[in-house]
């Protein structure tokens, strides 16, 4: 992976988020061109997809980007070439929060989810919320519990990545953890990210990244590395 790939706790396209995303700018090599992708919010319906849509182009115009949003929902928005063809065309993807099955499921094996990795390789920045941060581990928890974990793209392989960590991990957290096994428990809180760079895993915003493992837990914040076995 030549590029960065941010996992955000919660907060997406809002101003507490604000000092995160002009880091991830700062990561490109020339001007940013950013892509908002309401995917996971896709079956919430137009005024969801609307709100998601305005606020993170609002918010990366903010900040000096060009921005867009692109309206990628379902799993023929998702194998449109048209599609494929603006994501390559940006250095900047961001994936907001909904749910993270319904994410996976739609973006799996398509030109969409091809062209999101395609930027990655070229050096750009992808940047996941809550269930856009889920869907880049190697597993996620399933609610209800039916099936306790479902395979997801492993970017971030050998780990779980829980979101919303300061809103619910002392609730979720020991629960999840006890389906792990030999898995690693990675817990993002909100205004934060777990950032991918260089090889190397970097807490950058107002809270903490936690990581469980099996023989210890760990919190780091802004500016620390993250490590885990």
């Amino acid at each position: 992976m030549n590029g960065t790939l941010a996992l955000v706790g919660s907060g997406e396209y809002l101003p507490p988020m604000e000092s995160v995303d002009k880091f991830l700018l700062n990561c490109l090599s020339g001007p940013a061109r950013v892509v908002c992708l309401p995917t996971a919010a896709g079956t919430e319906g137009e005024e969801r997809l609307g709100y998601w849509s305005r606020l993170g182009v609002e918010h990366f115009t903010r900040l000096g980007a060009e921005a867009s949003t692109l309206r990628v929902i379902d799993r023929a928005s998702a194998r449109e070439a048209g599609n494929a063809e603006k994501i390559r065309a940006a250095n900047f993807v961001y994936l907001s929060g909904g749910d993270p099955g319904y994410l996976h499921k739609t973006l799996t094996g398509t030109p969409v989810w091809e062209a999101i990795l395609l930027v990655l390789e070229n050096g750009g920045v992808v940047a996941g919320c809550s269930a856009g941060a889920m869907i880049f581990g190697e597993k996620i928890p399933s609610f209800p519990m039916v099936v306790p974990l479902r395979p997801v793209f492993k970017l971030i392989p050998g780990a779980v990545i829980v979101p919303h960590y300061d809103e619910f991990g002392a609730q979720w957290g020991p629960i999840i953890k006890a389906m792990l096994g030999q898995l690693t428990l990675l817990g993002v809180e909100g205004n934060t990210a777990l950032v991918k760079l260089n090889g190397t895993h970097t807490a950058v915003g107002a809270g903490g990244v936690t990581v469980w493992s099996k023989k210890q837990k760990t919190r780091f914040t802004n500016g620390q590395e993250v490590k885990w076995p």
